[in-house]
């Protein structure tokens, strides 16, 4: 279930580790509130690292990006899967090894930077390893020849599993699409760099430095996973594309450490909902929480009802606990069609 801190998480933790879209930024904009933020996180002389699934921009790219949006970040405080994916292979291969590479220029400036030489030539005889990663330009004879180098045993990397991607166009598929189909056609597993694993946090703390981290994100299934693979205390937020359905339905290394609707969850409290006893339970009542004004019950038709008043994050921890309480001992999620968060 969720972790108590009596203090903001701001003095628990030296290192904040933050997811990109949906956490810092939303279509190229600044979530409202989050330069303030970092700003205040900054001020208590705190680690701060963006960490990202994305492996086709540099690292100077997004801090380029970021400075603009008004959150000032120098190329030090960003950490991508395309660096992750590097460190993988020259932990394995050592510096100055040729690497078959598919992707953009972040994977290429990736590998250079730390002594690895990035081949582009699927025909390349010498090379030691396969590494892919999005890629836009990506030319489908390329990648039916580097399919077949897997498919005849040469070790794979892949920075990200990701499905999907946002676009101006609307979401498309993402690299976990590609890494799906080399896995079909190739019957190979790659190793991963970028969340859920957990290379890319590990990566993470080497660079930016930090004894007792925290991950920031608004997915449960990359942001709040990776941290749990990791060994990493999490902060859900809610300005991305969680919503109240995916917070109750969260599987157990799905379930974050703390949840708040927004960044100003670092700095205040979080106390822990009280799981309510069978006795407690009004009639009728299988399962069910309180904290901070707030109860939440699930009766026997799987339905959660809130009742009482309160804070808007009480009301979102009261509403997960009671929900994955009842998960766990019915085996599904509550059903929470006709709940409407407090704003």
């Amino acid at each position: 279930m969720l972790q108590e801190s009596t203090t903001g998480l701001v003095h628990a933790y030296d290192l904040v580790m933050l997811d990109l879209d949906g956490v810092v930024y939303i279509s190229g904009a600044a979530v409202p509130g989050v330069p303030e933020a970092l700003g205040r996180l900054r001020d208590e002389r705190v680690h701060v690292a963006f960490v990202t699934n994305n492996a086709s921009r540099t690292a100077r790219t997004v801090a380029d990006h970021l400075t603009e949006l008004g959150v000032p970040a120098s190329e030090h405080d960003v950490v991508t899967s395309a660096q992750a994916a590097a460190g993988l292979l020259l932990d394995r291969h050592g510096a100055g090894a040729r690497l078959l590479t598919m992707g953009a220029d972040g994977l290429v400036g990736a590998l250079k930077d730390v002594g690895l030489v990035p081949v582009l030539d699927p025909a390349d005889p010498d090379v030691v390893g396969v590494v892919t990663g999005y890629g836009p330009d990506v030319v489908w004879k390329d990648l039916m020849k580097v399919a077949v180098r897997i498919r005849d045993g040469l070790p794979w990397v892949a920075t990200n599993t990701d499905l999907t991607i946002p676009t101006a166009f609307g979401v498309a598929p993402g690299h976990g699409a590609q890494v799906e189909m080399l896995e079909r056609f190739a019957e190979q597993t790659p190793l991963v760099a970028g969340k859920p694993a957990r290379p890319l946090l590990d990566e993470t703390v080497k660079r930016v430095g930090g004894e007792h981290p925290l991950m920031v994100g608004d997915r449960l299934d990359t942001d709040i996973e990776g941290g749990a693979n990791a060994g990493v205390d999490t902060l859900l937020v809610l300005t991305g594309v969680s919503g109240l359905s995916e917070v109750v339905a969260a599987g157990v290394h799905e379930r974050p450490s703390y949840i708040a609707r927004t960044l100003e969850g670092l700095f205040t409290p979080h106390p822990v909902p009280e799981v309510l006893e069978t006795s407690q339970l009004p009639e009728g009542g299988v399962a069910g929480a309180r904290c901070g004004g707030w109860s939440a019950v699930v009766g026997q038709d799987g339905k959660l009802a809130v009742e009482g008043t309160g804070g808007a994050d009480d009301w979102w921890r009261t509403v997960a606990v009671a929900g994955w309480t009842y998960a766990d001992a019915a085996g599904h999620p509550p059903l929470v069609n006709r709940l409407v968060p407090p704003t």
